[in-house]
Formats: C-alpha cells, structure tokens, sequence
C-alpha cells in the first residue's frame, strides 16, 4: 500500500491543521492543533480498513470483514452499539438503557482481526489517508464512513436548545427524567395554567418516531401515571404530534395513514397537521400562523441530517447534508473510502430518490461496502449495491401498528406482532432480547412502565 513506510523504523511527521482544515462533530476547533503522525512501527502485511460509526452500517460491515484478509479498526464514540428503533421506550420509561445497547467489544471479540477504539472522530484526510480524532491520527488502507445522522433544524439552530432530541440513549434517558420530573412539580404547582403547561407534551414530527413516540406517551399517561398521581387530573394531560404535512407517516400508503391517525385520536394524541413550528422559547410553542401551546416537554422528531463529519470532507453533499456517492458506495475521487447508511446518497430507491435513512439501508450498504473492499483487496470487480426492501412499519400502541412490506398491507393486532417480532430479532445479544421481551409481556398485561427512576441527568 502506498501508505505504508518502506522499513521497519518508524516515520515521524509533525503537522499542524488549521482551524479551517476540518471541523468537529460538535463544534470548529478554536485554535490550531499539532498533530504527530507516525506511522506504524513495521510495515503491513494486510491492508488496514477502518470505520467510523458502531451503528447498523457500521457493524454489518464489520461482522463481513471479520476473519477476512484484512486488519480491521472500528472507531465509535461510545462503547456500545445501540438499537436506536426502541428509543422512544426509553424515553417513556418501558425499557431501560441497557436493554437496547450492547458492548462493541463484546460483539467483535470472536473476529481475530478487528479491534476497538473509543475516541470521537474530528475529521478525514484523505490525501494522507489519516482518520483524525481526539487523540492521534489513524492510517487507513481503506476506510468506510458510517457515523449516523443527527437532527436536522432545518436553520433554525435556536431549537435545538429548547428542545429534546432522540439520537442516542444520553437524550433518551434525559427525556425519561424530564418528563417524570414534569408530573413531580405538577403535584406541588398551584398555578392552574402552569400546571397544565406542565402536563402538555408536543411531538414535532409525524414520521415513524414521532407516531410511536406520541402513542407511548399517551400510554404513559393514561395507564400508569394516572395510577402513580391520584392526586393530579391526567385528563388535562395532553400529548399534542405536530406536522407540517397533512398527514403523518408520509411514506406509508394513505389508508395505513388514516389508520394509524385515527388510532392516534382515540388514544387521546391530539393532532395538529399542516402546522409548521416557528419557534419554542420558554415552554411556548409558536407556530407560523401565531397559534402558542404552553408544553414544558416539547420533542423534536421533525428530520434528520446526516452526521456533521460529512460537512468536514470537503466533497458534494446532497439533500440533508448527505454524502454523495457511487453505485459501489464509495466516493467518486477516492475509491478507496466508502460511505454507507444516513449519511450516504445515492438514487435508486425510486426514479430520482436517493435510498431512505432507515436501518435496512443502512445494514445492506455496510455489507457491500464490505464485500467491494475484499473484492478490491483480492483483484476482483465490485458490485453495485442492490436494495432489497423489506417494507415499513410503525407501532402506535399496545395492539397497534401498520405494516406495508412484500404488498402485505396490516393494520392492528397482527402488524403488531409482526412489529414485536422484527424488533426482537435484530436486537443485538440474548440477554438484550429477553430482557426486551419480558418487559412487553408484563407491560401488556399490568398495564406497567418498569423504569419510572429519575437518574442523574450527567
């Protein structure tokens, strides 16, 4: 490889990149920074592919890669990888963090060739073939970008301060706090409008997360804390989904929309479609038409956008900040660097639509991303990548979701079996699958939420 040194001493170069150079994931670099870059202690004898991201993209390349001809690092900021679908139970007390989370570490260890680093990616230099981060630089053969997605405000950054998010388990877990918080102070509030402002909860955002998230919070409500607080009325909760279509789930056919829509409205979710938010500052929500709810919780479920680490490569974006790419994933200049899941565009999921932002794409585009690598390594043509839809689906409530795949269309109790059934089988490790199915069952028949604690929100 021709990054690799010629001897078997060491090759030391100082470099120092400029603010200007590449940004954070976070923010841009205040000041300069001197990176030493040393190369390996003795050459390679197999070429070294790194990845960015633990997520779905992520570890199905690295479980193709695993036990192959090639050294493997897998770089993340967090030590585990999450089943981020399940986040909205976290965030209303039906499961526990550590119930959709598992140990990268403990997912690798039976691959000879791979090995972890915990460390916050700052940047790629692509010239030099370094995947920069917050300690030193790392030399790649090859390099596959899956760092996920993050939300998208749409230029309206003000919201991100005012509202919650649900990209990790950290912003999860803080909702959960948040929100059993509100009902505490609730109880001592004496002010009627106040307290009422406490108990409103607004979702902006009709897709999949936003559906699930405003039923499970219904659920919250008037199952278990109308139990936990006798002393409060839980009829003046509301749980307000907002959307600035006329209808939610967008990319599910119209009659599963009315569908899951009208199971909204008798579980007590009061829509607000065709209605886009302007601004929420202390606990008002301001719509564009000068229409305010007071909600001390307001949710953010309105969009996404690939991961800032696509603004710091210094290549063509597509629509929300997505990295555009070949048919065989990879960048059209550095065929050696492939991009796969959230942050990848590439038309073809329909005439001019680029494939959505869902896990299956994800988890498809990992593994031929990494099969494209092996067939590099080895000589051979790379393949396009191929789709194959296993269709949609969203749950609304206990007994109800929809269902659209293989031109099966399901409402009610059977596509929510077949929503309970999908979810177990791609969550990750035994234990998390038990531990997961053991917390529906009993919720199904007590009508319980097991994780009503209030943590430490750092």
């Amino acid at each position: 490889m021709n990054n690799q040194p010629t001897n078997n001493q060491p090759t030391v170069e100082v470099q120092t990149i400029q603010p200007t150079d590449y940004r954070t994931t976070e923010a841009p670099l205040a000041e300069a920074t001197e990176y030493v870059i040393t190369a390996d202690e003795a050459p390679r004898t197999r070429p070294r592919v790194v990845i960015v991201g633990a997520g779905f993209g992520g570890l199905n390349a690295a479980q193709v890669l695993g036990n192959s001809e090639v050294d493997l690092l897998l770089i993340d900021r967090n030590n585990y990888h999450g089943f981020w679908p399940l986040l909205y139970q976290v965030a209303t007390a039906g499961l526990e963090p550590e119930a959709i989370t598992y140990p990268v570490r403990a997912i690798l260890r039976k691959y000879s060739n791979t090995d972890f680093q915990l460390t916050e990616v700052r940047g790629i230099d692509m010239q030099r073939k370094l995947v920069l981060t917050d300690e030193k630089p790392v030399n790649y053969d090859y390099l596959i970008l899956a760092a996920g997605s993050a939300n998208n405000y749409f230029g309206n950054d003000a919201l991100a301060q005012q509202t919650f998010g649900m990209k990790d388990v950290d912003e999860a877990a803080r909702l959960r706090n948040h929100v059993l918080r509100t009902f505490e102070r609730a109880t001592r509030e004496e002010d009627p409008a106040k307290r009422a402002a406490l108990l409103t909860f607004v979702v902006i955002g009709g897709g999949p997360t936003g559906v699930e998230l405003s039923g499970a919070f219904a659920e919250l409500i008037n199952h278990v804390m109308r139990k936990d607080y006798p002393m409060l009325d839980v009829t003046q909760a509301r749980v307000v989904l907002v959307e600035a279509q006329p209808h939610i789930l967008s990319t599910f056919p119209e009659n599963l929309q009315r569908s899951a829509l009208n199971r909204l409205k008798k579980m007590g979710v009061q829509p607000q479609l065709g209605k886009t938010v302007a601004s929420v500052e202390n606990d008002i929500v301001t719509f564009k038409d000068g229409e305010q709810i007071a909600a001390a919780t307001v949710v953010w479920a309105a969009g996404v956008r690939a991961s800032a680490l696509s603004d710091a490569l210094g290549v063509t974006l597509g629509r929300g900040a997505r990295v555009k790419i070949t048919p065989q994933l990879s960048l059209p200049d550095h065929p050696e660097v492939f991009v796969v899941g959230d942050m990848a565009y590439l038309e073809g999921y329909r005439e001019g639509v680029a494939y959505p932002m869902v896990a299956q794409v994800a988890m498809q585009m990992g593994k031929q991303a990494a099969k494209n690598i092996l067939a590099q390594v080895r000589g051979k043509q790379q393949a396009e990548f191929r789709y194959f839809d296993f269709g949609s689906m969203a749950t609304i409530g206990r007994s109800a979701a929809v269902f659209d795949a293989f031109n099966i269309r399901l409402t009610g109790f059977l596509a929510w079996l077949g929503w309970l059934f999908v979810h177990i089988l791609y969550l990750v490790g035994f234990r998390n699958r038990i531990v997961v199915l053991a917390n529906w069952v009993i919720n199904y028949f007590t009508y319980e939420r097991g994780v009503r604690v209030i943590t430490n929100d750092e």
